[in-house]
């Protein structure tokens, strides 16, 4: 068999497990596998770096999905090549408990290196792999040593380049000049509802040019040669690349090639036998793979292995030569910490205050980036008031490679999602910055990140309607229950400098979960550490006993409070004293990590029987669930208003007098029920 036949049986293979597993689980996207098969498999074939013994070999190239609805496509190249993935994986596509769900999922799947589906997710998550390695070749290559060099690929569809998210990322990739990030585009020109011209009809190749991207054309997605000279071409290039491939959308289907029901629904057994038919493919069995076309994709086993060997001895003489530097790469790739990291975290004292808390994160980031030199990260345009930068480094620009301040331009969307690649690609700790209303802003990527377990950490400032003069529009209100109610995300919100420290020891320490931070614009009083010991440890519970009753009594009643209105509860806890009311504080900076504390832990802060007054400047819904349906809420249930933070904090109702009086008007209640 010639190369050229060898070729095409190669690719007809990718097409026909795809359009099987598809067609078998009577659920899934045959469409984009059959098109793109012959740009798949020239660029792993022939381009890809990679070993499927060792799918998390750390110079391997990173291919990237974003068109995650094709997948079929992605786990056929897995069993192909050789990964720890069998055909009984692929004939189990999108059913219960199998490694094939019907959206590629990072940590479920060998090989896969980011769950993707949502368009456009993929793609930023490309953009933030492409910065990783580029930082990390800046800090830790030597001439002669290039111990960090892969490129991350890309195939994104109509719907990828549709999305917002991945214009902002392609901007800021083309403004950095990323050239080891290289997208090839599946321009099959349909959607779901239709030809792409209902509702898309840029020049796509100008508006790439624009960003600042090498940009190429093929016009036939099936010459496999045209596809070989692109990506040759664009790996040569010192700009990012985008490689427009016209393809056909369910190619070879006589019925369904270019039209919308090939994009999501399985072509039908008569379509399959028609379709195999066609492009002269045996009908039975399904599943059919030619000996001599695995035969050939195998050799990626022996390919991938030599590349990671020559790697592996590169590597070795690199540690001979720079010991320390090779030590702390492979600290960094495995995601330990040294020894030490957290010694210059500050403590604060009630005379440096009062202080925002947003300020002591600033002065924490600092403290910790000179001992933690993976830590890197910045703003979305926001970093003078989210005070996120690190002194004395340089930004991370295309002149300035080991820069550790990023600038991600007001792009909060994009920077979620790059967040969310720099996590995946290993070797840095990320984290990005914005006001907490503009969170809503990046949900999407916060989504993922919290459901592939990467440790990106998130500092949201302006916490509250207590900013003040900007208004409603950036008040947030409903934020804090949004972000809690993400599994397996934490969010802590800390209610003085001393908080904010530990709870940047606590995001720093979570190695499998996302963190976001909720800081104060307005300067809160600074808690004494002698009068609260248990204040720096009580974080990493979640919640503890700030303030038990005076006296030692039973408490009468328990507030608890997060972030600013903690000093709220405090200052009710003395007035209260002249009610003969005795109250206990709880400070909640996180319910997420409170929850994860034993029954014992959690009763010891709510004994049964007492009632609880829950204080907090956001949404009062969310309260009850979790503490229980005998706990009262000051909160906030409306939208806020623009005025000066303290004034709309006191029309709001967040002052002492009206805490006790809605104290007193609980116990008078529950006295009279008795």
């Amino acid at each position: 068999m010639n190369n050229k036949n060898l070729d095409e049986v190669c690719i007809n293979t990718i097409r026909f497990l795809s359009v099987d597993a598809v067609e078998k689980a009577k659920s899934g996207h045959p469409g984009l596998p059959m098109g793109s098969a012959p740009m798949a498999y020239v660029l792993w074939d022939r381009f890809l770096r990679y070993n499927p013994k060792d799918p998390f070999w750390h110079n391997r190239d990173r291919f990237v999905l974003s068109a995650g609805h094709g997948c079929a496509l992605l786990y056929s190249l897995l069993y192909l090549t050789g990964f720890d993935f069998s055909l009984d994986d692929l004939k189990q596509f999108r059913q219960w408990g199998s490694r094939t769900p019907g959206h590629p999922e990072y940590g479920k799947t060998p090989g896969v290196e980011a769950t993707t589906g949502p368009l456009g997710q993929g793609f930023s998550n490309a953009v933030g792999m492409a910065i990783a390695e580029t930082a990390l070749a800046a800090r830790f290559n030597k001439p002669g040593f290039p111990v960090v060099d892969h490129f991350t690929y890309v195939e994104a569809s109509d719907g990828d380049l549709m999305e917002g998210i991945a214009s902002e990322a392609a901007s800021l990739a083309g403004h950095l000049g990323l050239h080891k990030l290289i997208v090839m585009y599946d321009d099959n020109k349909i959607t779901i509802e239709g030809a792409t011209d209902l509702a898309f009809t840029e020049d796509r190749m100008a508006r790439f040019a624009a960003y600042g991207w090498h940009t190429q054309r093929v016009t036939d997605g099936n010459d496999i040669q045209a596809l070989a000279t692109a990506i040759e071409a664009a790996r040569l290039s010192d700009k990012p690349a985008f490689i427009d491939v016209r393809t056909h959308i369910g190619y070879g289907s006589p019925h369904k090639q270019d039209t919308a029901s090939a994009h999501g629904e399985a072509l039908g057994e008569e379509e399959v036998r028609l379709t195999k038919q066609n492009l002269g493919w045996p009908i039975e069995p399904s599943f059919y793979v030619p000996e001599e076309a695995l035969g050939h994709f195998r050799k990626a086993i022996e390919r991938g292995r030599k590349d990671q060997e020559e790697w592996q001895a590169l590597f070795q003489s690199y540690s001979e030569e720079y010991p320390e530097l090779a030590a702390e790469f492979h600290r960094v790739m495995q995601r330990k910490l040294p020894a030490g990291w957290d010694r210059d975290l500050p403590v604060f004292n009630p005379s440096e205050g009062p202080m925002a808390t947003r300020q002591a994160s600033g002065q924490a980031i600092n403290a910790v980036a000179s001992r933690l030199p993976e830590l890197m990260g910045g703003a979305a345009d926001l970093a003078p008031s989210t005070l996120t930068l690190v002194k004395k480094e340089a930004n991370f620009e295309r002149d300035s490679l080991d820069g550790r301040n990023m600038h991600f331009g007001i792009r909060e969307h994009a920077m979620g999602g790059i967040l969310n690649g720099m996590a995946l690609h290993r070797g840095l700790i990320p984290y990005g910055a914005t006001f907490l209303i503009f969170s809503d802003y990046m949900r999407p990527p916060m989504r993922l990140a919290a459901m592939n377990g990467l440790p990106v950490i998130y500092v949201f400032t302006h916490d509250s309607i207590g900013l003040g003069e900007d208004g409603p529009t950036h008040q947030p209100v409903e934020q804090l229950l949004g972000l809690r109610s993400i599994p397996d995300m934490v969010v802590i919100r800390p209610a003085d400098a001393n908080e904010t420290s530990a709870a940047w020891k606590v995001a720093i320490e979570i190695e499998n979960r996302p963190v976001a931070l909720v800081l104060t614009r307005q300067k809160l009083p600074i808690l004494d550490p002698s009068r609260f010991p248990h204040m720096r440890e009580g974080v990493k519970f979640g919640g503890y006993i700030l303030s038990r009753a005076k006296d030692g009594r039973k408490p009468d009643l328990i507030i608890v409070a997060t972030g600013s209105e903690i000093h709220l509860a405090l200052q009710t806890q003395e007035k209260l004293l002249a009610d003969d009311v005795r109250v206990q504080v709880v400070s909640l900076p996180s319910w997420n990590l409170l929850q994860q504390q034993p029954d014992r832990y959690r009763s010891e802060l709510f004994p049964p029987g007492i009632p609880v007054l829950a204080v907090e400047a956001g949404v009062s819904l969310g309260w009850k669930p979790y503490i229980g349906e005998g706990v009262h809420v000051i909160g906030v249930d409306t939208f806020g208003a623009s005025a000066p933070g303290s004034t709309v904090m006191e029309k709001y109702g967040f002052n002492a007098d009206n805490v006790r009086n809605r104290t007193l008007e609980i116990l008078k209640q529950r006295k009279s029920n008795t």
